[in-house]
């Protein structure tokens, strides 16, 4: 990451705290006189079913705004966008990373076909993270600068049986 997007994803990621909020991911796009900025936020205590709302999207989207409209970090023309980072949400930073250790995520890494493996473990002070891969291969130690990019996998699968599920859970509340 260049130092000019470090310093922009730092003041981004105190902007957002400070509204109650986390930042998952930022990627800036384009360049000179038309820059876009997508911002993914989520609550600190998200849960399946409790996440950010459109609303808080839109709050934290014109508090940014305000800012740079302001300051112009990205100059006076720019497109900005907030959303949810999702339920197949970015893996990017290390807080992640150690965030979902045991979780299956999808990687690509630089020269690297995409495969799907288990977060194993940070490493230490170090920017590497240990992966099992989900095809029965050898554990595999992988600087985080190597990683083009990461989600986190879903079992749809799961998924789709927890909302089967769902009408019956209902009802067995409604009768307690």
């Amino acid at each position: 990451m260049n130092d000019t997007l470090a310093a922009l994803t730092a003041e981004i990621r105190s902007r957002v705290e400070d509204l109650g909020y986390e930042l998952w991911d930022l990627r800036r796009r384009g360049s000179g006189k038309r820059i876009s900025l997508q911002v993914r936020v989520d609550r600190p205590d998200a849960a399946p079913g409790r996440g950010i709302t459109i609303d808080e999207c839109a709050a934290v989207s014109r508090a940014l705004e305000e800012w740079l409209d302001e300051e112009q970090p990205l100059g006076a023309r720019y497109v900005l966008e907030v959303s949810s980072p999702g339920i197949e949400r970015p893996v990017r930073w290390r807080e992640h990373w150690e965030r979902f250790a045991g979780r299956q995520v999808q990687v690509k890494r630089v020269g690297h076909p995409r495969m799907r493996a288990t977060v194993v473990a940070m490493l230490g002070d170090a920017d590497a993270v240990v992966l099992r891969p989900i095809d029965g291969g050898q554990d595999m130690t992988v600087p985080l600068e190597e990683i083009s990019e990461a989600t986190l996998a879903v079992d749809w699968t799961a998924v789709e049986r927890s909302m089967a599920d769902a009408p019956r859970n209902e009802q067995a509340k409604e009768q307690e």
